[in-house]
């Protein structure tokens, strides 16, 4: 009997339906098995071997299905790429009944042999860590609050009223960045420090299709950005160029950077339940970020200050480690500048400043280096990286050579890290 032919596979596809595209499968994926256009998320059959790697982080569980195809005639990444929601799955008997009647499939018994091997959910496989990615925690401190996940879904959005829009970076740079702050009314809509949300842009894109929902970092604390009010905050740049710097129109971005107070926007989520900040008393926090990657740190940060304020929590050490090109470009910049040095430890990078060699966080981070290596050696000690993918290996990096230079076993302590939800990755 030909196995390429009576061979079933349960191959591993993201519902489009439900996909906010927010490319965590394809920077967690060890293999490379997982791609994208600019409509959807894809899994290569030919690649994917079941490792799950993928399936703990995605915030949505659209990563999380599997149907099951002969092998021969596994959906081509084409295929998966045009799709608007999952085809219907194929039963077993249905798959038996076609490759019995096929003329290479002479033995029926290897073919049930074959179905009753993947009957079942694929087993994890253990993987050897082979990129920094792999070093990122999926589960959350274990002093995190609990988090709402996923209580409106893309067929069922809530919707928000914009009560506030100001641009938080200098006017006239070229990154323009907006606080946005959106209110829930009398609908319950919880969000944590570090949890994101989705924004459905309105309209259809060139397939005539609606947009689908683009994800955003809530950058206000649990108890909202007007303390005892059902709202939360975004922080927004809006996108005119692509990485290569090409012209583009990023469609949720201007839509959102374009709204006026009073405006309605349909949101789903929330979405997250590993990027959480830790609750217990003497946590020390170290952030790490670019650009609007500050929106879960200001979160972050903003509750604590609020805690402390109320004499009731006794907080352990702030770091921030804030880049961008410029600090004009750099947002909330005159905010910062106001908290207490004695509450929060800021260092800045530019990376673009006229007439200054170029600087960017782990530049930053190894300045700091005696600092950090104590606060490595700390198991209250937690670290938060968000912003552009390019900026992590560099970081990681960073956190390596201070580990080292402190006479420190990076794998042993990058492992405790992962383990123990204290080192927290989100990069895109």
């Amino acid at each position: 009997m030909s196995t390429d032919t009576a061979e079933l596979l349960q191959q591993h596809v993201i519902d489009p339906e439900v996909c906010i595209r927010c490319n965590t499968c394809e920077a967690t994926c060890p293999v490379g098995a997982v791609t994208h256009d600019s409509r959807n998320y894809v899994v290569d059959p030919d690649k994917c071997n079941h490792c799950m790697a993928c399936v703990p982080p995605c915030p949505t569980g659209s990563i999380d299905h599997w149907l099951p195809v002969l092998r021969s005639k596994a959906y081509s990444l084409a295929e998966q790429l045009s799709w608007d929601e999952l085809p219907p799955a194929q039963s077993v008997e249905d798959l038996q009944t076609a490759t019995i009647d096929s003329p290479r499939a002479t033995d029926h018994h290897a073919f049930e042999s074959a179905v009753s091997s993947v009957s079942a959910a694929p087993a994890p496989v253990v993987q050897t860590i082979t990129k920094p990615v792999a070093w990122g925690s999926t589960v959350p401190p274990w002093s995190a609050a609990h988090p709402y996940t996923n209580l409106h879904g893309p067929k069922t959005p809530i919707t928000a009223t914009v009560v506030g829009n100001m641009q938080v970076n200098e006017a006239g740079t070229d990154n323009e960045t907006h606080h946005i702050v959106l209110d829930f009314g009398s609908m319950p809509f919880p969000v944590l420090e570090g949890q994101s949300i989705g924004i459905v842009p309105p309209g259809v894109d060139a397939n005539g299709k609606p947009h689908h929902a683009r994800q955003y970092s809530v950058a206000s604390p649990r108890n909202g950005e007007r303390p005892g009010y059902n709202n939360l905050s975004l922080t927004v740049k809006r996108v005119v160029q692509d990485h290569q710097g090409n012209a583009i129109h990023g469609v949720a971005s201007n839509y959102l950077c374009d709204l006026k107070t009073g405006d309605s926007v349909q949101v789903i989520g929330p979405f997250g339940s590993s990027f959480l900040m830790p609750n217990h008393p003497g946590s020390h926090i170290v952030m790490i970020c670019t650009g609007t990657g500050s929106a879960p740190m200001r979160g972050m940060t903003e509750w604590r200050r609020r805690i402390q304020a109320s004499g009731k929590f006794a907080g352990g050490k702030l770091l921030l480690f804030f880049g961008a090109r410029t600090q004009q470009e750099l947002p909330y910049f005159g905010p910062l500048q106001k908290l207490p040095k004695d509450f929060i430890d800021i260092h800045f990078a530019f990376s673009r400043t006229p007439g200054q060699p170029k600087r960017y966080v782990q530049d930053a981070m190894r300045d700091a280096s005696a600092q950090l290596a104590t606060l490595l050696q700390d198991p209250q000690t937690h670290f938060y990286v968000c912003g552009l993918k390019s900026m992590e290996e560099g970081v990681l990096q960073a956190l390596h050579d201070i580990a080292v230079g402190a006479g420190l076993d990076w794998n042993l302590v990058a492992e405790g890290l992962k383990q123990e939800g204290r080192l927290q990755l989100e990069t895109y």
